[in-house]
């Protein structure tokens, strides 16, 4: 009689590496000085744990927790963090009201995911600057990888 083999209990997952982190942290901080604004930079992995960390001097302090709240939310959930106003827009109230008070989460731009080749295997979170300035300083550190948003 075969024996049946069980199914796996665990799965790969694809997450970004410390170089790559690194290297996307550098581009958005050059992006940041061309911009003329002094901001906190975050990456974490698919999992949303800490992978790189920047602070250029200057910065805001309370941005440190929210760079790396932004990147945690656009690796946790997907989406940009800018693209929550419109998403939330299609749930209950129940989840509009309780979903923004969940610790950790942001509603409000300067958070990307970081997808390659379709897997989500990162975010990245900018704080200091405006929502489209954060939001261009996360896409400058997309862009050095070879990656761009994903649609969402």
């Amino acid at each position: 009689m075969a024996q049946h083999m069980p199914h796996p209990a665990s799965v790969p997952q694809r997450v970004i590496d410390a170089p790559a982190a690194l290297r996307a942290i550098e581009a958005a901080v050059r992006h940041a000085t061309a911009l003329g604004v002094r901001v906190n930079v975050a990456v974490v992995d698919a999992a949303g744990l800490p992978v790189a960390f920047a602070r250029m001097a200057g910065a805001p302090l309370h941005s440190v927790d929210i760079a790396s709240d932004k990147a945690y939310t656009a690796a946790s959930f997907g989406l940009p963090t800018s693209a929550w106003t419109q998403e939330l827009a299609s749930h209950s109230e129940a989840v509009r009201q309780g979903l923004v008070l969940r610790p950790r989460f942001v509603a409000f731009g300067g958070g990307l995911p970081i997808v390659e080749q379709g897997v989500r295997i990162g975010g990245i979170g900018v704080s200091g600057g405006s929502e489209a300035q954060d939001e261009a300083i996360a896409q400058a550190g997309l862009a050095v990888l070879g990656l761009a948003v994903a649609a969402a």
